[in-house]
Formats: structure tokens, sequence, C-alpha cells
């Protein structure tokens, strides 16, 4: 542990980092956030900003979109190697067999790709850059996919396919939308890059997408509704959960620049937000920015969804 005059923020530091080197705090657990640090020890916001730093900077800790500060997965230390026997005399030995290469596939390609966009953005995904992790010639691609943007729908289609809908419906409409509005936040925060490629205004050829269309039109069918606002129905609930799923990829480089998660980044924000407030034009808005606010984009996206029903509920003419 930190003598007691090394600063507060050293100190705090080395009693969570006593908790994590113990297993008292596991990989993936969260750890305090920076306004649990100011409550819990009462320091001021910059040294609770300066505690997970050092965390971070010793790398015990890492950020996770939308959950906060987690304990890092710390790998274990490798075995030492055994001693090995002496090498017995061989007159004959076996010729060596290089393994055999893997074929290269279409399947192959936009796993590959899928696997480039979900950890470092679409923005990383090249022809050349998906060639080298296959350990292939980029031409090769060339005779499984057009170009980037065939490679990019079906990494869309990819996506989309690996969800699917339960065989038995739940009952009642709302359920049903529920589920698949739900499933489709999943899949983007699965999947950052998806929301902001898949387009409202001029939707791609996406045939493992059809499926979420024809489930939201079978839930509201034969209730009332001419099918062209049951379209429209249709379009509004994905647009509300694409709207909201596209800050899930400008966080997560944010992040990446930053090395703060959102929550954190506030917080160094909150002297410059107070400032602008001080004069006394806002004050509910100065009353909720000192009592503070617990920002999760989970929670935003639910408490919308259930208000965009609540409004499908009183055009089906049916009690929120």
């Amino acid at each position: 542990m930190e003598p007691q005059d090394a600063p507060r923020s050293a100190r705090i530091a080395a009693e969570l980092r006593h908790r994590i080197t113990t297993g008292a705090l596991a990989p993936g657990d969260r750890v305090p956030s920076t306004r649990e640090i100011t409550r819990r020890w009462g320091v001021a916001m910059a040294t609770a900003t300066k505690v997970l730093a050092e965390l971070r900077r010793d790398g015990l800790v890492r950020a996770v979109p939308g959950v906060g500060t987690v304990v890092a997965e710390t790998p274990a230390p490798a075995p030492a190697p055994a001693p090995a026997p002496a090498p017995a005399p061989a007159p004959h030995p076996a010729p060596r067999r290089n393994p055999p290469e893997q074929p290269l596939t279409l399947e192959r390609i936009v796993g590959a790709a899928l696997a480039v966009a979900d950890t470092e953005g679409l923005a990383a995904v090249s022809m050349r850059r998906v060639a080298a992790d296959l350990g292939a010639a980029t031409m090769s691609l060339y005779r499984h996919v057009a170009d980037k943007d065939d490679l990019l729908m079906r990494m869309m289609d990819a996506a989309f396919a690996r969800w699917t809908f339960p065989a038995v419906p739940p009952e009642g409409w709302r359920e049903r939308l529920t589920l698949a509005a739900r499933m489709l936040w999943a899949m983007f925060r699965r999947h950052p890059w998806l929301a902001p490629a898949v387009s409202v205004t001029r939707p791609q050829p996406v045939p493992n997408a059809l499926p979420f269309t024809e489930w939201v039109l079978a839930a509201l069918e034969g209730r009332g509704l001419d099918g062209q606002t049951v379209f429209t129905a249709h379009l509004t609930l994905f647009g509300y959960v694409r709207g909201t799923a596209v800050n899930i990829e400008m966080e997560a480089e944010a992040q990446a620049v930053t090395g703060l998660d959102s929550e954190e980044w506030m917080d160094t924000q909150e002297p410059a937000l107070l400032a602008a407030l001080a004069g006394g034009g806002f004050p509910l808005l100065e009353r909720l920015a000192r009592g503070g606010y617990d920002f999760d984009l989970d929670e935003v996206f639910e408490f919308g969804l259930q208000r965009l029903l609540d409004g499908f509920a009183v055009l089906l003419g049916e009690r929120p």
C-alpha cells in the first residue's frame, strides 16, 4: 500500500489495485466510477479521475462503452517450458509436412471483414487488410467479391443472419415489437459499425434483414391500419433504434481517442458546464447538473422504445 503522505489519488488507486490483484475484484467486474469514488472517499472529481487514469495506465482496468470501467482480463503467466528430452538417433527422419492451407472462401472473407469492423470500425476494413488477415493475396479476394461495396453488403447480410426470431411469436403486438426492437438493438451493440451503414432512405438489398420487416408488419397486420400506415410504423420503429444506436460507434471512437468513457469525459467537462450555467438563466438545468445525471445509453433506448410504443397504442385506439 502507498504511504500515508502519498497523494489521495495514489492511496485510493493503491486500495483498488490491492482489491484487483487479490481477486476481490475479478476480471470483468465493474470498478467504482468517478462519481462513486467522490462519494465514497470524499474527494474531488479531478482526484477520482486521476485514480482511474492510474489504474488504466497500469493495465488493470479498461473502459467498456455503456458499462463503465471494468477490471481488465489479466493473462495467466505462461508455464515454464519443460526440459527437452535428448534427441533419439533417427536414421530415417520423417519428412516435414506443412499444415494444409485453408481454402479462401466467401465465408472466410466476410468473417475476417466482420472481425476487423467489430473491433476497429468500418473505416479499417479494406480489401488489402482483409487479405492480410487471411494470409492471402489481395487480388484473390476479387474472385469472391466484386469490390468493397459488395463486401459491405455481404457483411451486413451476415450480421443480420446471426439473429433469428422465435418460431412461435409472443402474444400481443406490443410484445412482438418490443422483441424485434431489442433484438435489433442487441445487433447494433454487437456490431457498432452496422447502424451508420444501414440506410433508411436508400435501403440496401440485405436479404437477411427482411425477416425484421416481415415480423413488424405481421405484428400490426389486421389491427385496423392501412398498409401505408403499417409500413410507416415499421420505418419509425427501425429508424428510432438505428438513430439511437448510431451513438454506439461514435462513443467507441471517442473513447479510443481520449481513453475516457462517457462518464469520465463528462466529469472533465463539469467545471466548464457549471460555469456556463452560473448566470442563473437555466435554473432547472443547473440543478440537474449539480445533482448529477447517470447516463446509460441502454436505459435511454428502453425509455424511448416504450414511449414510442405508447404512441403506437394510441394509434391503434388502445390505452398506452
